[in-house]
């Protein structure tokens, strides 16, 4: 069965989330479905949208079986399983992952839009997704990774001393 490569990201602000965040890599990673190829280390960063608490977020590179639609499906049950309910758009959240590329794809249904529609205008998901796949082209823009991070405000996207 082929396998595809795939890049999401993940972010907590509410709970132990540096737990929450390893915790679902964990947890997918144990699926016989998906594999982890890499995972940067967490970045703190300011909240968008209401205020909240600071999040911490991760980027991360898969290699999957699973169909695009389908990896959603699983990423959506593993923020249940880590108790992620949706009230408010932007508001804080034990566990929030997001589908950003799958291979070169390009795709738009109701469901799932490839590649994530904003992710080149957010420093928190390029500061982390560089650090994994500097050289990953975006399917769209045609501008790599790192690329598109020289072109946003990387201030207060900080990385964490990893905890001893």
């Amino acid at each position: 069965m082929r396998q595809a490569v795939c890049a999401i990201a993940l972010g907590s602000n509410l709970g132990d989330s540096a737990a929450i965040l390893t915790g679902a890599l964990t947890h997918l990673q144990n699926l016989p479905q998906v594999q982890l190829i890499a995972a940067s280390c967490h970045y703190r960063t300011a909240p968008v949208g209401p205020p909240q608490p600071d999040y911490l977020n991760q980027c991360a590179l898969l290699k999957t079986s699973l169909a695009p639609e389908a990896l959603l499906q699983v990423l959506l049950d593993t923020e249940a399983q880590f108790g992620r309910v949706r009230r408010e758009r932007w508001g804080p959240r034990l566990l929030d992952i997001d589908l950003l590329l799958f291979e070169q794809q390009v795709l738009d249904t109701p469901n799932l839009s490839l590649p994530h529609p904003r992710m080149h205008e957010r420093a928190f998901v390029l500061v982390p997704l560089a650090e994994i796949a500097p050289d990953w082209p975006h399917p769209v823009l045609g501008q790599t990774i790192a690329q598109l991070k020289a072109t946003v405000n990387t201030c207060g996207v900080e990385p964490c001393p990893v905890p001893s």
